[in-house]
């Protein structure tokens, strides 16, 4: 059975579909699609059913990767259905605790924990930046999913 990933932030424009993408594109690089479910959604719900910003898609692109998820808003049954849970940053992981059930919250995780150079920082909000925003986003999300791609292979296989 795959690994079932969920990545949140705030609107699920920006950072969590990067996020996804990005470790969607990653473990196909490396031939472990197969072992992974990977999804995103956001703690609020006004950006429900649009696409991921403009420039974070232009600024994946740029590095072949396709973010093509549709925003949508955390669901209860989504702590059920997902091994883990990686908020983008420490305000989302505050919302994600006070809606996670008591059998839920231990899936829960900041995402950056896992991040070689900045360990429990934020992901930081793109949304009101210029292009090399998006693109640092993409270098810490693409730093990070590697790590968690690492962790998550060697956890399986040992």
């Amino acid at each position: 059975m795959p690994v079932r990933l969920l990545f949140v932030c705030l609107g699920n424009i920006c950072r969590s579909p990067a996020a996804e993408a990005v470790f969607q594109h990653l473990a196909e690089e490396a031939g472990l699609a197969s072992r992974f479910t990977v999804d995103s959604a956001g703690t609020g719900g006004w950006h429900v059913g649009d696409q991921a910003d403009r420039r974070m898609r232009a600024a994946a692109s740029a590095r072949g990767i396709a973010v093509t998820s549709r925003a949508r808003q955390v669901a209860a049954d989504d702590f059920e259905r997902f091994d883990h849970i990686f908020a983008m940053d420490a305000d989302n992981l505050r919302a994600l605790r006070a809606l996670a059930p008591p059998a839920g919250a231990h899936k829960l995780r900041l995402f950056r924990d896992l991040d070689p150079e900045a360990p429990g920082e934020d992901v930081p909000d793109p949304y009101t930046g210029g292009p090399e925003d998006f693109d640092e986003v993409l270098d810490i999300v693409t730093r990070t999913g590697r790590a968690l791609l690492a962790e998550l292979t060697a956890r399986r296989d040992a």
